[in-house]
């Protein structure tokens, strides 16, 4: 398997990772998808979860966590996204990657609300929602779910192709694991999504991450042949 992968022609090898990430992300949100229409598998777990969630509230902890949503959300995370990548760009005098970045948050965006528009679910009841302020937005995908994948996936990715290593690779997955976690983690807490919406989001940010990818892939391979017909 891995003669026949390294005889495939470059820009098909270029494009084999990000195209195997977005399908295996991308079966797994249809799953969800399912078994959110259906009313079954990973959807029967999203107002039991809710209610525990509701019981386990504590002053100390909602502050915690209306912080941190409301750090990953539409008004404060495109800021911290946009100034973040103006940064990376004037320091390394290099705005690929971070242009990579900002279009990854964008599209990753655009398409969770197209999802929310097309799918048409309904947010937990109100009294879930007593905590920061009542949303009657769509609910599936969770957005800040979606963004928090895509922010930490794409750029750990990209810091890592630049040097990699197993120890990097460790550590980038661990942290957006973590990461993904605790910004889903408040959306249940303070009773603005259910578990597949978070589950859903953090697949988009998955399928996203294969995009950047394969897109990361043909520019090295167009660099390389441009350096070889120099």
């Amino acid at each position: 398997m891995h003669d026949r992968y390294h005889g495939l022609p470059a820009a098909l090898r270029a494009l084999v990772p990000g195209a195997l990430l977005m399908l295996v992300a991308g079966a797994m949100f249809l799953i969800v998808l399912d078994a959110v229409r259906e009313g079954d598998d990973i959807s029967t777990l999203d107002l039991p979860l809710l209610n525990w969630m509701a019981s386990i509230r504590t002053p100390w902890l909602t502050t915690s966590m209306t912080f941190v949503t409301y750090l990953f959300g539409p008004v404060v995370l495109p800021i911290i996204v946009a100034v973040s990548c103006g940064v990376w760009g004037a320091v390394t005098k290099r705005w690929r990657d971070p242009a990579l970045l900002a279009g990854a948050m964008i599209m990753s965006t655009a398409l969770s609300t197209l999802v929310k528009v097309l799918v048409g679910r309904e947010r937990p009841l109100a009294d879930f929602q007593v905590v920061a302020g009542y949303e009657a937005s769509f609910s599936f995908p969770s957005g800040h779910a979606t963004g928090a994948s895509t922010l930490v996936l794409v750029t750990g990715y990209l810091l890592w192709r630049g040097r990699r290593g197993n120890w990097r690779l460790t550590m980038w997955l661990a942290a957006s694991v973590v990461i993904i976690a605790l910004v889903g983690g408040t959306r249940l807490y303070l009773g603005y999504h259910f578990l597949s919406d978070v589950i859903a989001g953090a697949c988009l940010g998955l399928v996203t991450l294969g995009i950047v990818v394969i897109a990361s892939q043909l520019l090295d391979l167009r660099a390389a042949r441009r350096a070889d017909a120099r």
